[in-house]
This record gives structure tokens, C-alpha cells and sequence, in this order.
């Protein structure tokens, strides 16, 4: 058995390979080929432009791949949703679609765009989005650096966002949301329905979430005398409750615990004084709920 799995080729490309590795499997990319090397003989990976992946995996030629709900939305394409990989490029996190327009113009709302030109990579989903509410315009396909087009080459555009700041640097305000999108593990439906296929794509999901859980979070191990386990206990925060167990010397106590990596700095100083000894910070590949 062979899973045929795309991975995402252009902007998530290196995060994906990242979050890969973090869920345990080597993914090796070369400039001259578009099939990376992978360290699980069950796999065979191809690079895949997000905005077509859904189509190949629609179609058969994938069993499964990484791409952005919205471009399965804008291929209409007919695919098991295996599982919701909230990361993105930046910030892991979801990205939105946005109708913008430049500050300067006197557009407010989407029904002001009725027989104008808005341009975007995304036409078919902008084309429902504007039908919805009834405005006729016309939507032009871009081919990039589609911030630069308004006012001359088009009144507005649709664009994919995470933050907003490259709008602002443009001089372009966001008028509305289109589509909210993120990061989805997708499998062709035939593939879903095959037993081995479909226990390997579970694996990988676990795996990918577990990777997923583990970003930004840190483990804490520590030891501590039960006479200051109370104040210890009050200054860590935990995932759900820190794991407690008996050192050799009775009076003693070892506390694990899962923090994010941001509060590591104030924690361990005031873990410090709270009476924790022997405290060790370790990074996370993984955290499997």
C-alpha cells in the first residue's frame, strides 16, 4: 500500500515540511523535482500548488493532501475533510479573505461595488460572495501583487490576509470578509473507504494534531519538598493538571507540567522561590489529547 499525499508547494510549503517533522517524519525537497523524498516507505509525496490540490485529490491522482478550505471551496471540489490544521505561513493560525478598497475611495460596503471591477485569485468564491448580495460586478482574475491594482487597474480586490498590514501599507481598508479559511488534511473518497489507507491517514492525523498541539508550549520538570508543593502548585499554570510523583526520598516530589513557551521566563524564577529545585525546561515535538 502506497498513500499518494500532496504537499502544499509555494507559501506553506516549508511550514508544512516543519510541521511534518515535528509529527515525526523526515520530508526531503530538491529545486529539480516535485517528488520529495519521505522516511516512511507507506508514502509517496508530490509537490502540488494548494490552489490545484483539491482537484488531483477530487479527481484520483492524490489519496490525500494539504491544502486551504478555501480553494477547496473554490474548486467546488468533493473531498472527506480528514482533519483541521489551524496553521498558516506566519501564524498558525487562520487566514481571512477580505474585500478591500483604497481609504481614499468612497466605497463602504459591498453593494457600492455594483458595476465596478474587482480584481482577485480567488474569482469563482468572489463571484458567489458578490451574487449573494446581489451585486453585479465584474471580477478579473490576478495574477499577483494584487494590493498594487486599486484604483487604477481595478476599484477593488479580493485578498487573503493575516494580519492586514500589507493592505495598510498600500493604503487599501478592509470592507468585509469574503471566506475565513485554514489548513485542512483532505483524502480522495475512494481512498477514505480503503481500510489501510484510511487507518494510515488516521495515523497521520493524530500525529499532525499532536504536532500541532505542541507548538508554542513547553515541558517543565521539577523537584520540589511536599512542605512548598502548595506554593508551587499556585504559581504553574498547566494543560489540564501537573503529573506528581514520589523521588526516592519521600519528602521529596517531582512535578511535570506543559506550559507555554512564553510564560517560561516569569515562571521559573517565581517556581524558584515558591522552594522548585532542579528545574529543567524541554521542547515538545508532540501532545496527543
Amino acid at each position: 500500500m502506497k498513500l499518494k499525499l500532496g504537499i502544499p508547494k509555494g507559501s506553506l510549503e516549508n511550514a508544512t515540511i516543519e510541521l511534518f517533522r515535528r509529527a515525526g517524519f523526515s520530508i526531503t525537497t530538491s529545486s529539480r523535482s516535485y517528488f520529495p523524498g519521505i522516511d516512511d516507505p507507506e508514502i509517496e509525496c508530490m509537490l502540488i500548488r494548494a490552489q490545484e490540490m483539491a482537484r488531483y485529490v477530487e479527481d484520483g491522482i492524490l489519496d490525500a493532501g494539504l491544502t486551504g478550505r478555501d480553494w477547496i471551496e473554490e474548486n467546488e471540489a468533493t473531498v472527506v475533510a480528514v482533519a483541521d490544521l489551524i496553521y498558516a505561513k506566519q501564524s498558525f493560525g487562520k487566514v481571512r479573505w477580505v474585500l478591500a478598497v483604497p481609504e481614499s475611495s468612497g466605497f463602504h460596503s459591498v453593494t457600492d461595488l455594483d458595476g465596478k471591477i474587482i480584481a482577485t485569485e480567488l474569482v469563482a468564491t468572489t463571484r458567489r460572495y458578490l451574487a449573494s448580495h446581489g451585486v453585479k460586478a465584474k471580477v478579473e482574475f490576478s495574477w499577483g501583487a494584487t494590493e498594487v491594482k486599486p484604483p487604477v487597474l481595478a476599484d477593488a480586490i479580493v485578498e487573503v490576509t493575516e494580519t492586514g498590514s500589507s493592505l495598510r501599507a498600500n493604503k487599501l481598508k478592509i470592507i468585509d470578509t469574503v471566506l475565513e479559511s485554514n489548513t485542512q488534511l483532505i483524502a480522495n473518497r475512494c481512498s477514505w473507504e480503503e481500510p489501510a489507507k484510511r487507518r494510515k491517514l488516521e495515523d497521520i492525523k493524530m500525529l499532525l494534531e499532536g504536532a500541532i498541539n505542541a507548538l508554542g508550549k513547553v515541558g517543565l520538570m521539577l523537584n520540589v519538598h511536599r512542605n512548598d508543593l502548595e506554593n508551587v502548585l499556585g504559581v504553574l499554570p498547566a494543560l489540564k493538571r501537573p503529573t506528581i510523583s514520589h523521588l526516592s526520598d519521600q519528602e521529596w516530589l517531582a512535578v511535570n507540567t506543559i506550559i507555554d513557551e512564553s510564560t517560561v521566563r516569569d515562571i521559573i524564577p517565581r517556581l524558584k522561590q515558591a522552594g522548585a529545585q532542579g528545574i529543567v525546561e524541554y521542547p515538545l515535538n508532540k501532545i496527543v489529547l
